[in-house]
């Protein structure tokens, strides 16, 4: 789906009804772009409002990655915390992969 949607094939409220998931800019510490919280069939993405339109479309995209690999619905949260900084990594890979992809 991110393919598509980096394609320009849907757009991005079609990505986030496709993964029942809403979308909120918040007030978050500058350090912090987003995060995504996945309950009860139901991903809440939240984006730092304070974020440039580009930092904010980058955030929104790594968010993505996390849900299309699959990498919320664990059932031992303690084996996520333990692997949250290898979940950054992949996500940010796999971005990557998908620009290069579609540049290629």
């Amino acid at each position: 789906m991110l393919t598509q949607l980096l394609k320009g094939v849907i757009g991005q409220d079609d990505i986030l009804r496709h993964y029942n998931a809403s979308l909120t800019y918040v007030e978050m510490p500058c350090a912090i772009r987003g995060c995504v919280h996945y309950y009860k069939g139901i991903y809440d993405i939240l984006i730092n409002k304070d974020l440039s339109y580009y930092k904010k479309k980058k955030t929104l995209l790594h968010e993505l990655a996390h849900i299309e690999l699959n990498q919320l619905c664990q059932s031992n949260k303690d084996l996520f915390a333990f692997f949250i900084d290898s979940y950054e990594d992949d996500a940010d890979r796999y971005i990557e992969k998908i620009k290069k992809e579609i540049t290629d």
